[in-house]
């Protein structure tokens, strides 16, 4: 059976634009998303865009702050705390891969952590270790939202994550190990992985090469979730050999329209979840 991110991003949109309109109304404002753009990479403009689109979608404003690649990096961070000490901006997100010379972590240190809707912080991560998330990860967010869609508990299931990043694959392990999942995570280094994704109940796919996972390394009846956006002659494909794999699994997320819309709707949750927040501790 297909999972269409869509379908289950639908679903949040269609929440959290109800709540937003409670917000508005008992507080008197809009949530507010800031996002900040180095570049002109065609990819990051278009998620920019989408995002920004989603904004309205749910009755959220947004900012957006564009700088040609070469803006020096003080320049950047000087806008970043600007938004920190903004009280009406609830949300500050810096779209990644920044171009190449610009130190990714150091500028991301500058969002504080109530701000951090994409769940990059360190302190954000570390509260997901710990099992009291604050503010998660969009993308492995949406991937457990995804599996709730499913119906399948998880307990006890073996989860397997292809792929260590830092905002997909380590946040992805810990979301599925505090859903009492049994968690193995493979990467590049990883001997016999074929082996070991033969074993998963569960596969999460987020390695960056196209049509990694064929159908001889995925166990009958499998779920399984393709993080993965590539482009090969042209056309949009995933990690996931999709043909070949489908077959075997009782759920799968093609590619396009699996994971990423679940990206966007978790960012416009995470940010109404901020300004909430906020709005509670005054």
């Amino acid at each position: 059976m297909l999972i269409y991110g869509k379908e289950v991003a639908a679903k949040t949109l269609e929440k959290i634009t109800a709540e937003t309109q409670d917000f508005c109304h008992k507080y008197g404002r809009k949530p507010t998303l800031a996002v900040i753009i180095v570049g002109e990479d065609p990819a990051s403009q278009t998620y920019v865009r989408n995002k920004i689109n989603g904004c309205k979608q749910v009755g959220f404003n947004s900012l957006s702050y564009e700088y040609a690649d070469g803006t020096p990096q003080e320049e950047i961070i000087a806008q970043i705390k600007s938004l920190a000490d903004d009280d009406t901006v609830d949300g500050i997100l810096v779209q990644l891969p920044l171009p190449k010379g610009y130190d990714e972590e150091k500028i991301l240190a500058y969002i504080p952590d109530s701000k951090d809707v994409d769940g990059f912080n360190a302190s954000n991560i570390g509260s997901l270790c710990l099992n009291r998330p604050r503010t998660v990860s969009c993308t492995p967010l949406g991937v457990m939202h995804m599996l709730e869609y499913t119906g399948v508990d998880l307990t006890g299931k073996h989860a397997v994550v292809l792929g260590r990043s830092n905002t997909v694959g380590k946040p992805m392990a810990i979301l599925l190990l505090n859903a009492n999942c049994t968690v193995t995570v493979c990467h590049s280094k990883t001997k016999n992985m074929s082996e070991i994704t033969k074993q998963a109940d569960i596969l999460v796919v987020a390695i960056g090469k196209p049509k990694f996972v064929t159908a001889d390394m995925v166990k009958d009846g499998a779920i399984v979730i393709d993080v993965g956006i590539n482009r090969v002659d042209g056309k949009i494909c995933g990690d996931v050999d999709f043909e070949s794999v489908a077959p075997k699994t009782s759920f799968v997320s093609p590619v396009p329209g699996g994971v990423g819309p679940m990206t966007i709707s978790m960012l416009l949750f995470n940010t109404l979840m901020s300004a909430k927040s906020r709005e509670n501790e005054r």
